[in-house]
């Protein structure tokens, strides 16, 4: 019997080490554009790619849409951006994080493979609404970490922000 083509693109995905674990999506390469506008690889460092800032990150409370915390982020709108991530980097400051952007609504899952610092991972929906958190990641695991929830953006930032600065369910967020 002959597997379908998707099917083994899923397990090529798998075996590849992607960092989002659901066949059809990625993790995130970093990138920076240079004059003629097209993207070549960020600084690689011993502590893994270095940080780029792309944009900046509110977080808005949902009772009163007071800001609860602001943030830089590097965007990962590619699928070799996203199938890279944070992998391989050793820190983050806390007033950094990683939002993975994707063209659709659907059920997300992250996983920790080659990711090296624990993560909080928020799922948000098409409109920038968090819909589910999975707290404290697990460095290096290989466990799928699933939004339940269909999801357009994530957002990983370092393990704990979410308890450290009351983020929850949700909560909205606005970058620029």
């Amino acid at each position: 019997m002959q597997l379908p083509f998707k099917y083994i693109l899923i397990a090529a995905l798998y075996a590849s080490g992607c960092h989002e674990n659901t066949g059809n999506n990625s993790t995130a390469t970093e990138t920076s554009s240079n004059k003629a506008g097209t993207e070549s690889p960020a600084p690689v460092t011993a502590n893994g790619s270095e940080f780029r800032k792309d944009a900046s990150l509110a977080f808005l409370s949902k009772n009163n849409a007071d800001t609860i915390r602001k943030i830089d982020i590097q965007l990962a709108k590619t699928d070799q951006q996203r199938e890279d991530g944070l992998m391989y980097r050793k820190s983050m400051s806390d007033d950094q994080g990683m939002l993975f952007i994707f063209p659709d609504m659907e059920e997300r899952s992250f996983w920790m493979k080659n990711t090296y610092i624990s993560l909080d991972i928020i799922y948000l929906d098409d409109k920038l609404e968090i819909v589910s958190i999975q707290k404290y990641a697990t460095p290096l695991s290989e466990q799928s970490l699933p939004s339940f929830k269909k999801a357009q953006y994530v957002l990983e930032v370092n393990g704990g922000f979410c308890d450290k600065y009351h983020i929850g369910y949700g909560d909205k967020v606005v970058y620029h």
